[in-house]
């Protein structure tokens, strides 16, 4: 990050601005409205200064600048076409540690102004650094368009019953509860069309018979690994909730992403490792619960596919704790799309099974011609524990040893790892690739070659033919 996004307040602050052009009449308007005092130094004034000094709005001080006019000032900016006078400025301001802007010479900025979209008293500022002012437009056209006029007013009303809401709730928890109540509320919607009286007496009667405070689990899927791919739910979520516990699969970029005051507690599974045990994490989740919290159980991929999340929901159910579930992409779908490899396909498969490899080998033995069935795609998570097995059993029951195969670790992050090879060389893959991987077995991953896409977006990806490993 090159620079610190902050809000300075400015209010009778003085502010020295050399300089009485339009570029510098901008910067004053932008100025005025934080209340500062506006100094200005120029020995000449534009129309629309002019009118401001009439107003007695700024100051016209001096024609010249001068090192001891830098007195008592807290931040200065420099809008001459001087480059000499504008150098001098810059070395004076830095010598005094006195915050400066030359304009247009980021080089000579102590600080810089961002775009802005006023909706005060809630303000957003977006920066690109001085790398892409035009990029920047572009999103400040789609923030300003999220976000209507009068919306600031529902900050101006909520603050006027700040005092109001802490003596009425004194648990921090309750309102927090309360404040996320009303702003999911109508109250908002009657504020931004101008229905002010309405909205406030929503406000005071939600204060009169607030609901008790009750907790509740959400079940997160947080998708196969890509941060891109959460979903706009499950980020909501997460930025409301009080405790998250997270897997092993989750990555750092998604972690990111959770609400900076929430507490997070890892409790990573991962196959022939010890961990925390699933009675443990069911007892974690309803103790917290029961104590008001908003709890967020994320989990990589989808939570209802080989995540045990069915079962956390049903002791949740049981222990009479309120419950959501905001789905995930499930790595089976995520990877091998990320691999150009589709599951289905007219002329390849009629359709596509989804396993476990983990501890499969008793619970399937059953199923075997069925999934040795070549019109179906087989995808099977956690494989590598009984890869071998796997391969065998599905050619004792009639896969041809030659069936395309494709081994994905790491899918839909940068480093996408895949392996295509045949059935009967599963073992000697395995032993190429690191975890997590997924595996596809099928006709289907003879298109990943046609069909694959994200090594163009992503230059670290790595898709190898067994062949030419071996």
């Amino acid at each position: 990050m090159d620079y610190l996004p902050i809000f300075l307040d400015l209010k009778y602050k003085n502010i020295l601005v050399i300089g009485a052009g339009d570029v510098a009449f901008n910067k004053i308007k932008l100025l005025l409205s934080t209340h500062a005092v506006i100094n200005i130094i120029s020995k000449n004034l534009c129309s629309e200064i002019k009118s401001l000094l009439s107003q007695k709005k700024v100051f016209w001080i001096s024609q010249k600048f001068k090192t001891s006019y830098l007195k008592n000032v807290f931040l200065v900016i420099a809008a001459t076409n001087n480059t000499e006078l504008n150098k001098k400025i810059f070395k004076k301001c830095s010598e005094f540690k006195i915050l400066v802007n030359v304009v247009d010479d980021q080089s000579k900025c102590s600080f810089i102004f961002p775009s802005i979209i006023n909706r005060s008293p809630i303000l957003i500022a977006i920066s690109s650094c001085g790398t892409a002012p035009v990029l920047l437009r572009l999103l400040r056209q789609k923030i300003e368009a999220m976000f209507p006029k009068r919306f600031g007013n529902v900050a101006k009303i909520a603050g006027q019953f700040r005092s109001i809401i802490k003596k009425r709730f004194s648990n921090l928890l309750e309102r927090k509860r309360f404040w996320e109540k009303l702003f999911n509320s109508v109250f908002v919607q009657n504020i931004i069309n101008g229905k002010e009286k309405e909205a406030i007496c929503n406000l005071e009667k939600m204060i009169d018979k607030p609901d008790a405070l009750i907790g509740e689990i959400i079940l997160v899927g947080a998708g196969p690994g890509n941060s891109d791919l959460l979903t706009l739910r499950a980020l909501q979520v997460m930025q409301e909730a009080d405790v998250v516990l997270y897997d092993n699969l989750i990555s750092q970029d998604i972690l990111n992403l959770i609400r900076r005051d929430a507490k997070c507690i890892y409790v990573g599974k991962r196959a022939g490792i010890k961990s925390i045990t699933q009675e443990k994490i069911i007892k974690l989740l309803i103790f917290l619960a029961k104590q008001g919290k908003k709890v967020v159980r994320l989990k990589g991929g989808d939570s209802f596919i080989f995540g045990r999340g069915g079962e956390e929901l049903e002791a949740a159910k049981n222990a009479n704790i309120n419950i959501q579930v905001i789905p995930g992409i499930t790595a089976g779908i995520g990877a091998s799309a990320y691999s150009g490899i589709p599951l289905t396909h007219r002329n390849y498969a009629e359709g596509v099974v989804f396993i476990t490899g983990y501890k499969c080998m008793k619970n399937i033995k059953n199923n075997w011609p069925i999934l040795s069935d070549s019109s179906y795609t087989l995808v099977i998570y956690m494989a590598r524990l009984q890869a071998l097995e796997i391969s065998k059993q599905l050619i004792l029951h009639g896969r041809l040893k030659s069936t395309p195969i494709a081994i994905i670790s790491q899918g839909t992050t940068i480093n996408q790892e895949v392996i295509i090879g045949r059935l009967d060389e599963i073992d000697k893959i395995f032993k190429l690739i690191v975890s997590p991987s997924l595996l596809i077995i099928g006709n289907v991953v003879a298109l990943h070659k046609k069909l694959e896409w994200f090594k163009d977006f992503s230059n670290t990806q790595n898709i190898k033919n067994i062949s030419s490993i071996i």
